[in-house]
């Protein structure tokens, strides 16, 4: 018997948007899928869009949903939304943006000479952390903006994420959810709300008080569809729109990740490994994890901030033969990626990778590196090396989280992109040394969503009862014992040992070229 109840889950990736719909047993019925130009850059590192082009995008994608897959928009009992991290917009009093929306892979930095208000400043002298509220100055969007456009900033009624800036669009109302809040904006992590009227971060960030929208948590209402919306979605108005998370927070909800020994790992542009607790546990110290898909939950996260990213980089740079081949066969170039690592052992004959294309929150001299080259090493070579540099790196983050939370991790789920390479599977199971599960829906993050959204309307009595309905294991990699022997061996003995002996050259690099800033 067909379900006649469904959930319009919205996911505004960085790359695409997706229209997904889910029965109650976390069904993929039907999807539409647009895809987007992730950003221009009118400087150096910036990465901006204009924010009404989001809005239009959503608009098409769910026009094409309903033309594509013959269901009746009538059966759609709740939508669900869920976003890229950390893209922020301004708006005027009219609701409308003031300036293109600065996404979370814009790298600008705002001055930081103004002083820190006491006591803070000497609380941060007394911790050492002064660098660590530095970089979040600089790395706060309202803080350029109040430097280098100051006429904006003074105009600015309402700084939103992207999901709250698609939720006033979809209700009228300045609402977002708790579980979207990612960002150098003045939100405490631990009591998952805005900051208390003291609090060092509305000094630190530029926004001002009045300025953030109203917050609600994951599974509860944030308004309904208005008839406006629904002219430019066919969602029919009056539908109500339940919070749901962040894209990565909606992943591991999706991914059936409600435990702490889970290790929800996903590649994606950014690739993270996120456990899912209601314990406050810092991934590193004065790092906060993130508030999870599930009300009052944390998800503690380590990211490689440019992680299956370095496929669409390897893709440009050395793919083009997959990506002609691939267009006559109507497949992406990914799928055929799979056939270069196949062809190299495992190891990469002794080519070794550290994936830090991006320098992190604690470490500004951090950078990428390839050793090990000879004359018998080719682009297949290049590119499992990436893949094995990815899963070394979030081996490692695994077991910063498990230092951490004091509980080891014995169960693995790999979502996004990455995820439909059973290549990047194989070898993830064989560097971990633990059976890596696909979940049965490439579309996790969205089903994360569906699931908030199931919760929200009472379809599913609570959030353990709609994960059991609605997630389940797709494929199971498991890990051969001689491979993770190879494996092992150069994780300890070299993996682990690269940053630390390079890094002294990485710093007379920055001394002499002045990069990475």
């Amino acid at each position: 018997m067909v379900d006649p109840d469904l959930i319009l889950a919205l996911d505004n990736g960085t790359q695409s948007v997706r229209a997904l719909l889910f029965d109650a047993q976390g069904v993929l019925v039907a999807k539409a899928k647009l895809e987007l130009e992730a950003y221009v850059s009118r400087a150096p590192g910036w990465a901006e869009q204009e924010a009404d082009y989001f809005w239009e995008k959503l608009g098409k994608v769910c026009q094409q949903l309903w033309a594509t897959s013959g269901v009746d928009a009538s059966r759609v009992v709740a939508v669900s939304l869920t976003t890229q991290r950390g893209t922020v917009i301004n708006l005027d009093a009219g609701g409308k943006a003031l300036r293109p929306a600065i996404l979370w892979l814009d790298q600008r930095r705002a001055e930081t000479t103004a002083p820190i208000p006491q006591p803070w400043k000497s609380v941060f002298w007394l911790a050492r952390q002064q660098d660590k509220v530095d970089f979040f100055r600089s790395k706060a969007q309202a803080n350029w903006i109040a430097q280098r456009e100051p006429e904006i900033y003074e105009r600015t009624h309402k700084v939103v994420l992207l999901s709250g800036f698609l939720t006033h669009r979809l209700t009228g109302c300045y609402r977002d959810s708790v579980g979207a809040i990612v960002g150098y904006l003045p939100f405490d992590y631990r009591k998952q709300q805005w900051a208390s009227r003291h609090h060092w971060a509305w000094a630190c960030s530029g926004v001002k008080p009045g300025q953030l929208p109203e917050l609600v948590k994951p599974g509860e209402r944030l308004g309904t569809i208005t008839v406006a919306a629904s002219a430019v979605t066919g969602i029919p108005a009056g539908i109500p729109l339940i919070a749901a998370a962040s894209d990565k927070a909606c992943e591991v909800l999706g991914s059936g990740g409600l435990k702490p020994y889970v290790g929800c790992l996903s590649f994606g542009t950014t690739a993270t490994i996120n456990t899912n607790s209601y314990r406050y546990v810092e991934p590193l110290r004065f790092i906060p994890p993130y508030a999870a898909a599930v009300p009052d939950a944390y998800n503690t996260e380590v990211m490689i901030y440019r992680g299956f990213w370095m496929v669409s980089w390897f893709k440009h740079q050395f793919g083009l033969r997959e990506s002609l081949r691939a267009k006559e066969l109507g497949i992406t170039a990914e799928e055929l990626f799979d056939e270069l690592v196949n062809k190299v052992p495992a190891g990469s004959m002794g080519l070794m990778l550290q994936p830090y294309w991006s320098p992190g929150l604690n470490d500004r001299d951090m950078k990428g590196a390839v050793i090990g080259f000879g004359d018998l090493h080719t682009r297949a070579h290049i590119y499992r090396a990436i893949l094995e540099g990815l899963a070394y790196g979030l081996r490692e983050g695994k077991e910063q989280i498990e230092r951490r939370s004091g509980r080891k991790i014995t169960r693995l789920s790999v979502s996004g992109g990455g995820s439909q390479s059973d290549a990047a599977m194989q070898i993830t199971a064989d560097i971990f040394g633990l059976p890596v599960e696909r979940p049965h829906t490439y579309e996790t993050s969205g089903l994360g969503a569906a699931i908030d959204a199931a919760v929200g309307i009472g379809m599913h009595p609570s959030f353990p009862a709609a994960v059991a309905a609605m997630t389940r294991t797709g494929k199971v990699f498991t890990p051969d014992p001689e491979v993770h022997r190879l494996y092992e061996q150069l994780y300890q003995r070299v993996y682990r040992q690269m940053y630390r002996r390079l890094k002294p050259l990485y710093q007379e690099i920055r001394a002499i070229t002045g990069y990475p800033e």
